[in-house]
C-alpha cells in the first residue's frame, strides 16, 4: 500500500475545501440550554476564529500519534494574517494573507504558493450556521470545563445518520474562541482530537506573523494555479445532505503529491488534477479525477477521521477523500460514473 500512502500528500496539497452556508429553518435541539443559547455559542465560535488576535500551541492526537503546531492569527484592518508552524518532524511554516498561502520548506529551500479555498483550519473549523447544521446533527450544550487554563463551554453535535462523525467542541467562555475539538465515531468513541495546550488572546505583536526565514534568495518557488472547472460527463452521488460547492482543476507534480520536497527542482512533469467538493456545512468530501497513467495500487486507508479510497476507472484515476466514516467514502466512490458524449 506504499502507493496508497502517497495519497496523504495529495490530500494535504489538494483538498482545499470551501464551505458555503445554505440557509435552513430547522430548529436546533438541545438537552441543556435553549436553542438560542446553542446558536449564539456556535456563531460566537465561528466569528472568534476570524476576528480575534491570538497565538497558541495546539496538539493534534489520533490513535498513538501526537503532533504539535503553533498558530498565530492577526486581524489587521480587513486583512487576516496567519502563521502556522509545524513543531514536530521536518520544519514547515505556512503564512496566510487573506486567501494567499505560502508554505516554506527550508530543507528543500522551496516556497509553495497556493490560494486558500477552505476555512476549516483549527480553530476556524465552523463555516455554516447552526440552523444549517441542525438538518443533519442534533446539537446540544454539554458540561463546562477548562482547557489550557481557560474556562470553556462545550457543545455536542450528534449525527442523525451513519454517514457523518459526531463532534464535541469546547469554546472559551469569555471570547468564544474554540479551544478543543473532538471527533467521535458512532459509539461516541474518540477518533481524533485537536486542543490548545497554551493560548494567548488579544494584544499579539504583528511581528509574530512574519516568516521565520528572512532571506529566501535562491529558494525555488512553486506556484499552484487553480482555476474553475466544469467536469461534464462525470456524475457523483454524495450522501444525503451533501451539496456540491466547488469544481476546480490545477497542475500538480508527483513530488508535490507525495509530499517529497527532497529536491528544490523536482524533475517530475506536472499533470492536471480535477477536484469536486461536497459538504453538509461541517464535514466535507472531495473527489479527485486525474489521468490514470500513474503506477499505483487501488485500495483504501484511514488516518484518524480521514478516509481515502483510490481506484482506477477506465483511463482515469479516482481518489475520494473525506473526514467522514469509511462507509460514506465507499458509497461516493461506487457512485462515480463517466458518460462520454
Amino acid at each position: 500500500m506504499q502507493q496508497t500512502k502517497g495519497l496523504l500528500g495529495v490530500v494535504f496539497f489538494l483538498s482545499l475545501l470551501v464551505v458555503s452556508p445554505v440557509r435552513s429553518e430547522t430548529a436546533v435541539t438541545t438537552k441543556t440550554g435553549s436553542d438560542q443559547d446553542v446558536q449564539v455559542l456556535l456563531k460566537k465560535i465561528q466569528v472568534a476564529a476570524q476576528r480575534l488576535n491570538y497565538s497558541g500551541t495546539f496538539v493534534y492526537q489520533q490513535a498513538n500519534e501526537v503532533r504539535s503546531s503553533r498558530i498565530t492569527h492577526i486581524l489587521s484592518g480587513k486583512n487576516e494574517i496567519e502563521k502556522l508552524e509545524v513543531m514536530d518532524g521536518k520544519p514547515r511554516e505556512y503564512i496566510r494573507n487573506n486567501e494567499d498561502v505560502a508554505c516554506y520548506v527550508p530543507e528543500a529551500k522551496t516556497v509553495l504558493l497556493e490560494k486558500r479555498l477552505t476555512r476549516d483550519v483549527f480553530p476556524a473549523i465552523l463555516a455554516a450556521s447552526p440552523a444549517d447544521l441542525a438538518d443533519h446533527y442534533t446539537i446540544r450544550m454539554d458540561e463546562s470545563g477548562r482547557v489550557a487554563g481557560h474556562d470553556c463551554q462545550a457543545v455536542v453535535m450528534e449525527p442523525k445518520d451513519k454517514l457523518r462523525y459526531g463532534y464535541r467542541f469546547c469554546a472559551d467562555q469569555a471570547t468564544g474562541l474554540l479551544l478543543k475539538a473532538q471527533t467521535l465515531d458512532g459509539k461516541g468513541n474518540l477518533v481524533e482530537q485537536i486542543s490548545f495546550t497554551q493560548i494567548e488572546i488579544g494584544n499579539i505583536d504583528h511581528n509574530r506573523v512574519k516568516p521565520s526565514f528572512a532571506n529566501t534568495n535562491g529558494w525555488h518557488v512553486e506556484n499552484s494555479i487553480v482555476s474553475q472547472s466544469h467536469l461534464s460527463g462525470w456524475t457523483v452521488v454524495p450522501p444525503p445532505g451533501f451539496h456540491k460547492i466547488q469544481e476546480v482543476k490545477r497542475l500538480i507534480s508527483d513530488a508535490q503529491a507525495s509530499g517529497n520536497a527532497s529536491s528544490p527542482h523536482p524533475a517530475a512533469s506536472p499533470r492536471e488534477v480535477s477536484q469536486i467538493v461536497f459538504t453538509d456545512g461541517l464535514a466535507a468530501i472531495s473527489v479527485f479525477i486525474e489521468p490514470g497513467v500513474q503506477n499505483r495500487s487501488e485500495g483504501a486507508m484511514q488516518q484518524g477521521a480521514l478516509n481515502i479510497v483510490s481506484r482506477r476507472q477506465g483511463d482515469y484515476w479516482l481518489t475520494v477523500v473525506g473526514e467522514v466514516p469509511g462507509v460514506a467514502i465507499r458509497q461516493v466512490s461506487n457512485s462515480i460514473e463517466f458518460k462520454s458524449k
